[in-house]
C-alpha cells in the first residue's frame, strides 16, 4: 500500500508541505512536484474544471511518485468521496463542513465497514490493480487514508470542537477566504477576530489529537500560522504560484529594459 506522507511525517513530529493542483493537470506535474520536494498534493474538484477522469489520471501519475495524492471533492456526497478514493487518492478534503453530522457522513463514505459504509473494489486502481485480501486491505486502508474537513463558515467555526471530536476526522483545514467572508471581515487576516478563529481551530485540533492545516499566502503568514498551531501546510494553488513567479520575473525584465 502506498504510504501516506502526511501521516508518516506527522508521526515523526514534522510538518508536511503540500500544494494544490487546480489548473495544470499535465502528465509531468507529478514528477515536477516530487522534484520540488512536495509531500502531498490536493487535486481540486471544487473550484476547477477537473472531473473524475482528470482526477483518475492525476492520481495515477502521483501514485508513481513519493507524493501523496489527496482530492478536494465538490460536496459531501458518497459518489464524490468513494470515486475519488477508488481512483487511488489517499484521502479527501471536504469543503464547507458546518456540522458534525456532515462530517460524519463524509467519514462513513470514506471508511470501509465497520467504521463506515464505503463499497469495496479490490484489484482496481485503489490497489494498483493487484488483488489482495479484503480482510487485510480494508483496515489498513482505513488507517492510511485521511479525511480533511474544511472550516470555512461561522457555523463550522462554532461547531469545530464537535467536528474535531469525531473518530475518522483527521485534519481540520482552514478555508481563510470563505471563513473571513462568513465572519463579515473578508480577507482581513490580521483582524483580531480572525486570529482568534485560528486559535479556536488549532485548539480544537490539539484537544482531540487531530492535525490543523492551512494554505498561507506568504512565508511570513505561514510562520505566523505555524506559531498558532497549524502543523500541515499547503503552499498555494498551481496557477497562483505560476502567475506570481512569472509576474515577478517579467517585472524584473521590464526594469532592466527601463534602465537600458
Amino acid at each position: 500500500m502506498k504510504i501516506n506522507r502526511i501521516r508518516e511525517l506527522r508521526a515523526e513530529g514534522k510538518i508536511p508541505i503540500g500544494h494544490m493542483i487546480s489548473e495544470f493537470g499535465t502528465r509531468g506535474v507529478a514528477k515536477i512536484t516530487e522534484a520540488a520536494g512536495v509531500d502531498f498534493v490536493i487535486i481540486d474538484m471544487e473550484h476547477s474544471a477537473n472531473g473524475i477522469e482528470a482526477v483518475g489520471d492525476l492520481v495515477a501519475w502521483f501514485r508513481a511518485t513519493r507524493v501523496t495524492p489527496m482530492v478536494r471533492i465538490p460536496d459531501t456526497e458518497y459518489h464524490f468521496i468513494a470515486r475519488a478514493l477508488d481512483a487511488g487518492a489517499l484521502g479527501i478534503m471536504v469543503p464547507r463542513v458546518n456540522t458534525p453530522e456532515q462530517a460524519q457522513r463524509a467519514v462513513e463514505a470514506a471508511r470501509y465497514p465497520p467504521e463506515g459504509r464505503r463499497g469495496l473494489a479490490i484489484g482496481m486502481a485503489v490497489t494498483d490493480y493487484v488483488y489482495t485480501s479484503p480482510a487485510e486491505y480494508m483496515p489498513e486502508a482505513n488507517r492510511n487514508n485521511l479525511v480533511m474537513c474544511q472550516i470555512e463558515t461561522q457555523m463550522g467555526l462554532d461547531n469545530v470542537d464537535a467536528i474535531a471530536a469525531l473518530d475518522g476526522v483527521d485534519v481540520l483545514f482552514l478555508g481563510q477566504q470563505d471563513l473571513s467572508h462568513s465572519m463579515g471581515i473578508v480577507a482581513e487576516f490580521e483582524h483580531p477576530r480572525f486570529i482568534e478563529a485560528l486559535r479556536t481551530i488549532t485548539a480544537a485540533a490539539k484537544r482531540h489529537g487531530k492535525a490543523a492545516a492551512a494554505q498561507p499566502m506568504s512565508a511570513r503568514q505561514a510562520k505566523e500560522w505555524i506559531d498558532l498551531g497549524f502543523n500541515v501546510i499547503s503552499w498555494g494553488a498551481d496557477l497562483v504560484v505560476y502567475e506570481l513567479a512569472l509576474k515577478a520575473a517579467v517585472e524584473d525584465l521590464r526594469r532592466i529594459e527601463d534602465v537600458g
